[in-house]
């Protein structure tokens, strides 16, 4: 039987979805919901952006996981997980400009329950790859929560190129998503 947490990671790509459809079929939202939670949504997107900055590709494996460097500058070296952490801000940001309460709460409990089952896997496949060294920035570098202040003082070259073609499809999503939601808004009679 299958791993649940390769099932889980194998569909992250997806299990937005219902959460997208939940908040445009019961979403009353307002013009202040959409702006506060584009804000919120944008700032998960720009840590993506920031994170796959600084990982490029390394960190945008797809089927099974797996990492070919260990990434420990920029969002990095505050957080473990940067891009977790932004596709949760995203969703819960979309959650916002729904205006509706619970499915922020939900948003919010479901992806931290996925990206925390995803993540266990992961580390077992880091520390396998890296030994110590991983051990050593996971003993360091929490794994949601950011750091106040950097773990490593790497410098890696933002590859800004790289981030805009590794983030095409979330930039698109994420303007499909808020033009439905700004549609949405129109259709209630804004």
């Amino acid at each position: 039987m299958p791993d649940l947490r390769e099932r889980l990671f194998s569909w992250r790509s997806y299990t937005p979805l219902p959460f997208l459809a939940a908040g445009l079929i019961l979403g009353t939202p307002t013009p202040l919901s959409i702006a506060v939670g584009f804000a919120v949504a944008l700032i998960g997107e720009a840590i993506r952006f920031w994170g796959v900055g600084h990982a490029g590709f390394e960190t945008r494996v797809t089927g099974e996981v797996g990492a070919p460097a260990l990434a420990v500058s920029g969002p990095y070296a505050y957080v473990r997980n940067p891009l977790y952490v932004g596709n949760i801000l995203i969703y819960c940001g979309f959650g916002v400009m729904a205006a509706v309460p619970w499915l922020v709460g939900a948003t919010f409990v479901w992806f931290a329950f996925q990206y925390a089952m995803i993540v266990s896997r992961e580390e077992e496949f880091l520390i396998g790859r890296f030994g110590e060294s991983y051990e050593e920035f996971r003993r360091n570098v929490p794994r949601f929560l950011p750091r106040l202040t950097p773990w490593s003082r790497e410098r890696r070259p933002i590859a800004w190129d790289v981030a805009v073609r590794s983030e095409r499809r979330t930039f698109q999503a994420f303007t499909i998503a808020t033009v439905l939601m700004i549609a949405r808004l129109v259709w209630l009679g804004w």
